[in-house]
């Protein structure tokens, strides 16, 4: 099969950060980035349905700056065949105008799957997806834990709240991947060794206009410190009072 995964450079998320001085980005300081985790378990999909199959080509697909290259190397390093670069200086909060850069790249490309991962680590938005699969006119699948491809159609179960449900589609198709699928693997050595020699094709991205923008950002406010009401059976109703009169949960 021929496969795309639309990928993502994000903030590695276990590191500390702080916002910038302008109050709408993050400061650069001491960020490492890294793909985002739900765009790995999608590679990780893509190779496992190729390595069932026999063989097939998985191609990954990134919109950013130059450093974006980092991540589809990674991905590269992973096992795609090669990578495709959509260059654009900022990538926009906008998911609209982010999809109809994809649509454009990936519409005439002769795809039988387009993954994503669930949502990126960093806006959390879980929207470019199904936008792109709108803006294509193929069917979408979000959310998917597991994923079975044979006979020019899939199998894919999602887990929702509460329940989960099995749906069918043909292909071609965009799905979305979640983290239930399968752990990504490592990179091998070889596989890093390797990456550094595969073809990555680099192209403008034509984004759309962008019509969502961020105002400001702000932290949570810390946490205060909680207080010990009492131990055992006896401090259960001194637990309750607060609980409704201090707390307002009751």
């Amino acid at each position: 099969m021929k496969i795309a995964v639309c990928i993502k450079r994000v903030p590695d998320t276990e590191l500390r950060f702080s916002i910038a001085a302008d109050g709408k980005s993050l400061d650069q300081a001491g960020l490492k980035y890294d793909i985002s985790d739900f765009d790995g378990y999608a590679v990780e999909a893509a190779l496992r349905l190729n390595e069932k199959a026999g063989g097939g080509d998985v191609v990954a697909v990134s919109l950013g700056p130059d450093a974006a290259q980092e991540t589809i190397r990674k991905a590269i390093s992973m096992g795609a065949e090669r990578g495709i670069h959509l260059r654009a200086e900022h990538v926009p909060i906008d998911p609209l105008s982010i999809a109809q850069a994809l649509a454009a790249e990936l519409r005439d490309g002769g795809w039988d799957l387009i993954l994503f991962g669930r949502m990126s680590t960093d806006s959390a938005n879980g929207a470019v997806g199904a936008m792109t699969a709108s803006l294509l006119g193929l069917p979408c699948v979000t959310s998917i834990s597991q994923l079975d491809v044979a006979d020019g159609k899939g199998t894919a179960r999602r887990e929702l709240e509460g329940v989960a449900e099995v749906v069918s589609f043909p292909l071609p198709a965009v799905l979305t991947i979640d983290e239930g699928i399968a752990r990504a693997r490592l990179p091998s050595l070889k596989g890093i060794m390797a990456a550094k020699k595969k073809p990555i094709e680099t192209k403008p991205a034509v984004l759309g206009p962008v019509q969502l923008t961020i105002e400001t950002m702000e932290l949570p406010a810390e946490r205060t410190g909680g207080r010990i009401v009492g131990e055992g059976p006896d401090a259960v109703p001194e637990l309750v009072r607060l609980l409704q009169t201090e707390a307002k949960v009751l």
